[in-house]
Order: C-alpha cells, then sequence, then structure tokens
C-alpha cells in the first residue's frame, strides 16, 4: 500500500469516526460568530428615560449594589446616549439600569444571552448545563482528530501532476456536475482551498482553547510558569459596600477621566472599588468590539487627587500571556474585528460543507458497494 493510501484511509476513518462531533463544533461555531453584536442588540431593546443628564457614576454604584445586595462588581457605561447601564456581578450576574433615573429596567441574561450561553457550553464541553470534564476532553481530542484531519487533507488535496486543467478542477466551481459523487467530490477540494488559512487557524486554536496541555506548552515555550486553575473564567463577584475616599475626587470624575484620555470610547468598565486597598479604581476603555484585547486600555485612577497612577494594554502583558489572548481570539476572528469575525465565519460553515461532502463521498465508497452486493445476492 502507497503512502498516499495510507494517508487516504487515515483521513477517511478519522473523519468518519470524529463526524457528528466535528458538525456539532461546526454548527455551533457558526451560530456563535455574531455573537458579541447580537447579545448587545438584544440588550440594547430597554427603553430609557430621556434625562437631561445621567445619574453621577457614584450614585449608580450605589444603586446598584443595593439590587444586587452588595454583589455589583462593575458598571458598564456606553457611549451610546439611549444605552442601559450595565451592572455586572462576576462573569453571569447581570442588572441594567436606567442610566437618567436608576430604575431598574432587567436583570439576568436576555433571552438571547441564555441561547448562546447554551451553545457555547455545547461547543465547549458537549453540554447544555456547563463545564464537564467528560465532554471537554471529547472536544479536546476531536480538535486534534480535526487538526488530523486538515493536514492530511493538504496532503491529498495536492495534485499529482501540477497543471491548470487538474488545478482548476480544485479551486473553482463548475455551472454543472456530471453527478451528485462528482459535485462533492469537487465542492470537498473547492471548500477545503478557499478555507484552508483560517480553517487552519481555528482549528489550531481550539487544540490550544480545549487542551490544558497544549495551552501550558506556551507559557513553557516562553519560559513563563502556567497559570494554575482552568475551565471558564471569572468567579463570584465579591460582596460588600463601595470603598470611597470620603475626600476623593468620586467615580465619576474617574469615568470623566477615562472618556477623556480616549474620545472615541465605545465602552467603559468601571470596577467598584471595596474593601481594603481600594484607593485606586481601574477602569476599562473600550474602542473595539468589546472582545478586541489590543483596543483596550485599563486605567487606575487615584480616588484620592485624581491622577492617573498607571495605563496599561495587552502589550504589558507577558509574552506567553499576549500569544496566549491571541490564541483565543483567533478561534472566533474577534482579534480582527467584525472582519474577522466574518471570515472566521465563512471558515466554519465551510467546513460544515466539507464535513457533509466528506460523509456522502465515504458513503458511497463503503456502504452502496455493500447495498448492492445484498442485493445481488
Amino acid at each position: 500500500m502507497s503512502f498516499r493510501k495510507v494517508i487516504f484511509w487515515s483521513h477517511l476513518v478519522a473523519g468518519v469516526a470524529t463526524s457528528l462531533v466535528i458538525i456539532l463544533l461546526a454548527v455551533t461555531g457558526v451560530l456563535l460568530t455574531y455573537e458579541a453584536q447580537i447579545t448587545r442588540w438584544a440588550e440594547s431593546g430597554f427603553a430609557v428615560s430621556s434625562g437631561t443628564a445621567p445619574l453621577p457614576a457614584d450614585q449608580l454604584a450605589e444603586l446598584a449594589l443595593a439590587q444586587t445586595g452588595g454583589k455589583a462588581s462593575a458598571l458598564v457605561f456606553s457611549n451610546d446616549p439611549e444605552a442601559a447601564l450595565l451592572a455586572t456581578s462576576g462573569r453571569d450576574g447581570k442588572l441594567f439600569l436606567d442610566p437618567y433615573s436608576g430604575v431598574v429596567l432587567g436583570e439576568g441574561a436576555t433571552a438571547t444571552g441564555a441561547f448562546f450561553t447554551k451553545v457555547m457550553f455545547l461547543h465547549r464541553w458537549l453540554s447544555l448545563s456547563g463545564p464537564t470534564e467528560i465532554g471537554g476532553a471529547i472536544i479536546g481530542m476531536s480538535n486534534l482528530v480535526f487538526c488530523f484531519l486538515f493536514l492530511s487533507g493538504v496532503w491529498l488535496w495536492l495534485p499529482r501532476i501540477w497543471r491548470w486543467g487538474m488545478l482548476k478542477a480544485k479551486i473553482l466551481f463548475r455551472r454543472s456536475y456530471p453527478n451528485a459523487k462528482a459535485r462533492d467530490f469537487a465542492w470537498h477540494h473547492i471548500f477545503a482551498f478557499w478555507a484552508a488559512i483560517p480553517l487552519f487557524l481555528i482549528v489550531l486554536s481550539g487544540v490550544v482553547i480545549s487542551l490544558p496541555s497544549v495551552s501550558n506548552l506556551i507559557y513553557t515555550i516562553h519560559g513563563e510558569e502556567p497559570p494554575a486553575g482552568r475551565g471558564r473564567p471569572g468567579g463570584p463577584a465579591a460582596s460588600g459596600p463601595l470603598a470611597i475616599a470620603a475626600d476623593g475626587v468620586g467615580l465619576q470624575y474617574i469615568v470623566d477621566q477615562a472618556a477623556a484620555y480616549e474620545p472615541g470610547w465605545k465602552r467603559i468598565t468601571l470596577t467598584l472599588p471595596k474593601g481594603e486597598g481600594a484607593d485606586e479604581v481601574r477602569v476599562m476603555v473600550d474602542t473595539g468590539t468589546g472582545r478586541q484585547v489590543a483596543k483596550q486600555q485599563t486605567l487606575t485612577i487615584s480616588q484620592a487627587g485624581g491622577e492617573t497612577v498607571k495605563v496599561s494594554g495587552l502589550g504589558d502583558l507577558s509574552p506567553a500571556t499576549q500569544s496566549r489572548v491571541w490564541w483565543r481570539y483567533i478561534h472566533t476572528g474577534e482579534v480582527y474585528g467584525l472582519f474577522g469575525q466574518t471570515v472566521a465565519g465563512l471558515a466554519t460553515l465551510a467546513s460544515l460543507v466539507m464535513a457533509y461532502t466528506g460523509l456522502a463521498l465515504s458513503y458511497r465508497r463503503l456502504i452502496q458497494p455493500l447495498l448492492r452486493r445484498r442485493r445481488a445476492a
């Protein structure tokens, strides 16, 4: 048996064996393409009052804490005057307030947000309720197999004879094909060609995200110690009253300083100061889509004098952490904004077509001959 045949049959068997998981990853991946934008749109449906000026951040913070039993950890201000104020408690706790009156407009995730959360659970852990060790292991191994399918597929895609006629059939669509088998064979190769680069990054980053050992390897390569813990970031929000300096500048001044630092801001996230050591307040200015870490700057501002003590961003993180962040957001394309998300979504959709055509071709090669023999007997 030639080396090419070994690669072919390995590709076929691995693809069929993991087809259901890969199709699930592709379908949920496509659904999550514009998750951030759709969720934000769904959360923009709250009607706010037409006040002349919003309430001070200090007052809004007290209202948010009162409504959440002291659990609110941050306030998210939007540059849209018609948008509600978002108070967050940890990762999932959400409270929407009218920034002009302080009235509670909604609490918890919207139906849209809850839907995307379940889709993400399926995508990451094969679960609708949250992280599971077995589901995460299956996803991790499937991503490894997907990586093998990509590499073996590249080898099988290469024409045996480099002539334009043979190459053209693997990169350009035809108006019609003689039969379904010829169409599926052509589409399997054509979609693979046009989606190759983004799909490779999506698959490889999926391996990094789903397998802690591979993620830790990034830190080892950079000579850094991997961070402790795994799973979904974020935890229970700290409870307690605000730690506001008696003679300080106030939270509204700090928000205004952040807005002045970057006039083109879209969102400002004010971390509420609580407990001891809260003499300085952190506030993040976001000029991107909300998930472009390179377009986020965090200001540390003194409560006492109002001066900016520190400005930090992606470039201030360690090399390994920067790399790990890049791998996380290249998986969804969000590192390059809306354009990157669109490319990633189209590449994921292409992988779904490739999975279908691959299964169809496998059925014709493996199952149809058996059925013909049975009928003949």
